[in-house]
């Protein structure tokens, strides 16, 4: 990857809509070499998608939760059961392996405190590999970014 892959790639973080003629010409470059170089990343798994972003109390999810998870005991078959468990939940937006005291940590949205009660007792305490379920409420989040630091080389 080299500089104006690196260039193309900022750009698209910002304006994932933005025609390949103006991505050329902000880059300049002519439109079927910047397309080929898109979709060489496209292919490449560099880009792997394009999506809206939403601001999820405009959509009516007011509260974002991140709950610690303890497994019942350290096994791949316990990881994998929880892991395709939680893909499966639309609630969960964040799913990862953690060090320290516990095994997992969830990114969690719910529209307010007692469906996020609702969704920990029939989605997360239906789970058997389960030991233990630590939650913290996110009072205010000041920033999310969802654009990569990328820097030329």
């Amino acid at each position: 990857m080299d500089n104006k892959d690196r260039n193309i790639l900022a750009i698209l973080q910002r304006q994932g809509r933005i025609a390949i003629s103006e991505l050329a010409t902000k880059l300049n470059m002519s439109d079927t070499p910047c397309l080929r170089r898109v979709r060489k990343l496209e292919q490449s798994g560099v880009i792997s998608g394009y999506a809206a972003q939403i601001d999820p109390k405009e959509v009516g999810l007011n509260v974002v939760v991140y709950a610690f998870v303890r497994l019942k005991e350290n096994s791949d078959q316990h990881a994998i059961l929880f892991e395709e468990s939680m893909e499966n939940l639309e609630q969960v937006m964040e799913c990862s392996v953690v060090t320290g005291a516990h095994d997992y940590l969830l990114k969690i949205v719910a529209s307010d405190l007692l469906s996020y009660e609702s969704f920990v007792k029939k989605s997360l305490g239906s789970l058997n590999c389960i030991a233990g379920i630590e939650s913290t409420v996110v009072l205010k989040q000041n920033f999310s970014r969802n654009i990569l630091p990328l820097q030329p080389l």
